[in-house]
């Protein structure tokens, strides 16, 4: 069973909160506090990360069914929101077990294939010198001469386990299935509850280009953006994050 962290009162409705690639559910703690006044919010760690198992396979189908897992444990469906590669976990929950999502929120990516790598932020992390960590502003200061991004930096050293001079991710795993990290898989199946699809306004994760597959496999879709914000954009712009969260939750559509 993933590990996970339940802020809010267990008669308010679920929401599962799905964190994105090398994050883990602490990263989401301060919105998911805020968000436990309208929900019982579950922050989990997808597996080979945070304090999750660990596991050889990092594949959607995979991450899909220790979601499907965390929700039947409950007993109930869940609204979800999945951000990056939490957010393709979320849909491939929502296009193999609909039955257990609500409404869905799938934060600043699509499901598709992407070109980008990520595997310079493992060497990255394989490049800093554990056993010279003390304090997190140690490993900043070693992760700063690969990456210029303090949001970043800040982000990568909640993974890390100082007292045990480790990181909570296993590289190994990330590394050997990248390219499916990267993919989606193909599905023949919809999903028909409502979904939000909420892009930063300064990311290029959701291009245009991206809508026919999306309304394909998510037929009830909405769009936003959020001005002013990248990929990141709940770390960006949190309050106004919150606040389509909020708004999307409890809208009524026609």
């Amino acid at each position: 069973m993933l590990h996970r962290v339940i802020h809010g009162q267990a008669n308010n409705p679920p929401l599962l909160i799905v964190h994105g690639l090398f994050g883990s559910g602490r990263n989401w703690s301060v919105i998911a506090k805020r968000l436990s006044d309208m929900r019982q919010v579950f922050a989990v760690d997808l597996r080979n990360h945070g304090q999750s198992p660990w596991s050889d396979h990092h594949r959607y189908i995979d991450m899909a069914e220790d979601l499907a897992e965390v929700i039947t444990a409950h007993g109930a469906p869940m609204d979800v929101l999945g951000h990056s590669m939490g957010g393709k976990a979320a849909m491939t929950l929502a296009l193999t077990r609909p039955e257990l999502v609500r409404r869905l929120i799938v934060a600043d990516i699509a499901p598709v294939a992407y070109g980008h790598d990520q595997t310079q932020h493992i060497k990255t992390m394989r490049a800093v010198d554990l056993t010279q960590i003390k304090k997190r502003a140690d490993a900043t200061a070693q992760l700063a001469r690969d990456i210029d991004d303090p949001i970043l930096q800040s982000f990568f050293t909640q993974s890390l386990d100082i007292a045990n001079g480790r990181w909570r991710l296993n590289l190994d795993a990330l590394e050997r299935d990248m390219p499916e990290i990267l993919e989606f898989p193909e599905f023949n199946t919809t999903f028909s509850n409502l979904t939000l699809f909420l892009s930063g306004a300064n990311s290029n994760y959701v291009a245009q280009t991206h809508r026919p597959i999306i309304k394909r496999l998510f037929h009830n879709s909405k769009f936003a953006k959020i001005p002013n914000t990248g990929h990141w954009l709940h770390a960006e712009a949190p309050r106004q994050f919150e606040a389509s969260v909020r708004a999307f939750l409890t809208m009524t559509f026609a």
